[in-house]
């Protein structure tokens, strides 16, 4: 019978991590200069590996193969087969990313025979003044853009936005983006590791793709972000719901049922702060700060204990969705009226890298 499943963190060191990583995730064994803690990952070369009960030392895609709908869900299995669809990470930037965009199915599929990257983040951490970039601050366009970055001045087009903890950003394929100096966010993501870089700010020794760049961006003004959703404790806010992932915010103050018989679907939390115990009919576990936990499609019903108030990301896939938008359908403007207005009962073969 299958359980709540923990996974090994894989480490990445990048040029422009810190030690926020470290800090949060309470462990020792996070590398110096850690950028990214893939928390949950079906990419190939870095597929998770289990790290709890009797599938200990199994791989995601391993255990997907011999389980199949049981962990996915029917509708995720029959569309993804055995590739996990949702990478999950923690990201520190102590220096500034590269400003990149990343293209969409279509484009990766034809370039790269692999999955476009629409993404999602909360913000676990942000410094004073922190910022993130977010599209641009005016309709530009593809001459104007080679232009910026040709005279060093690509910052006047675009878009920084002063960030705070526990605000989420939508971030569509196609939307040029990057994390500021001062950044920790959970970032959400298709599976998928195509980035393409457009500056990155003259470290000189990393490829740049703006021949790619050009061709997926949205050189429209971006007028949205941050989402704006609900925070009633022991509820499941929702914040983003689209093809590729619903997610969540689930303040848990008291102890909770979550009934997931009628999700097609397999459900990971991500702990942003507190302590909870997971608890199913097969098994249970704790789930500290920091940490990730799956709950495979099968089980139908958990009951989050709070050791102290917590926090979680709920996050899990909804394919009664159409297929898949390009990024200028969705309509984020709605879902954030909907959230002012009623309350949610809503229980490659080449790789380029940010």
């Amino acid at each position: 019978m299958l359980y709540p499943l923990k996974f090994k963190p894989i480490y990445k060191t990048k040029v422009w991590g810190g030690d926020k990583i470290r800090r949060i995730k309470n462990d020792s064994k996070v590398p110096e200069n850690c950028g990214e803690s893939w928390e949950i990952s079906g990419v190939q070369d870095d597929v998770s590996v289990v790290a709890n009960g009797f599938l200990a030392g199994n791989t995601l895609q391993e255990i997907i193969e011999v389980y199949l709908e049981e962990v996915v869900g029917d509708k995720v299995l029959e569309e993804y087969g055995y590739e996990f669809p949702i990478l999950l990470k923690i990201i520190d930037a102590k220096e500034n990313l590269s400003v990149q965009v990343h293209p969409d199915d279509e484009t990766a599929a034809e370039l790269h025979n692999a999955r476009g990257k629409t993404e999602a983040w909360y913000i676990l951490e942000a410094d004073k003044d922190a910022k993130i970039i977010d599209g641009f601050n005016r309709d530009t366009t593809e001459a104007e853009l080679l232009q910026s970055i040709q005279d060093g001045n690509l910052e006047n087009l675009l878009k920084y936005q002063n960030v705070k903890t526990g605000e989420f950003y939508f971030i569509p394929a196609g939307r040029v983006h990057g994390m500021c100096a001062g950044t920790a966010v959970v970032e959400i993501q298709e599976t998928s590791d195509i980035t393409y870089r457009i500056y990155d700010y003259n470290r000189g020794n990393r490829e740049l793709h703006t021949q790619y760049a050009v061709d997926v961006i949205d050189y429209k003004k971006n007028e949205k972000n941050p989402v704006d959703f609900n925070r009633i404790p022991d509820h499941s806010n929702q914040i983003v719901k689209c093809k590729y992932f619903t997610a969540n915010y689930l303040p848990v103050m008291n102890s909770l049922l979550k009934d997931y018989s009628a999700t097609d679907s397999f459900v990971i939390y991500h702990c942003v702060h507190g302590q909870v115990n997971v608890k199913t009919a097969n098994g249970e576990e704790i789930l500290n700060e920091g940490e990730t936990i799956l709950i495979p499609a099968c089980i139908d019903e958990v009951v989050l204990i709070p050791i102290k108030y917590s926090e979680l990301l709920e996050i899990y896939m909804d394919l009664d969705e159409s297929q898949p938008r390009k990024y200028d359908e969705y309509d984020l403007d709605a879902l954030q009226r909907q959230h002012k207005g009623t309350t949610n009962n809503t229980d490659s073969s080449t790789k380029y890298k940010c």
